[in-house]
């Protein structure tokens, strides 16, 4: 289930993620918002869907929101 959750290798081509050409070519506050926007969809939906592994994805995205937030302080 894991891999499912962490950096599944359909968000990949070469050595990018999906996420990361995101943030390089929409901006870093659109990545924000968009893992915001995706941890409330697996949230809603995790009792009619995946269970634990959509749960697991919502931790994610809003891991990935805190990372990123960190990284705009730290410069």
């Amino acid at each position: 289930m894991a891999e499912a959750v962490n950096h599944p290798p359909h968000y990949n081509t070469g050595s990018f993620e999906c996420i990361d050409v995101m943030a390089e070519t929409q901006g870093v506050e659109a990545v924000k918002h968009f893992c915001v926007c995706n941890a409330f969809k697996y949230l809603y939906r995790a009792n009619r869907k995946n269970g634990l592994e959509d749960i697991e994805k919502a931790i994610w995205y809003l891991n990935k929101y805190v990372e990123l937030s960190k990284e705009g302080c730290s410069k």
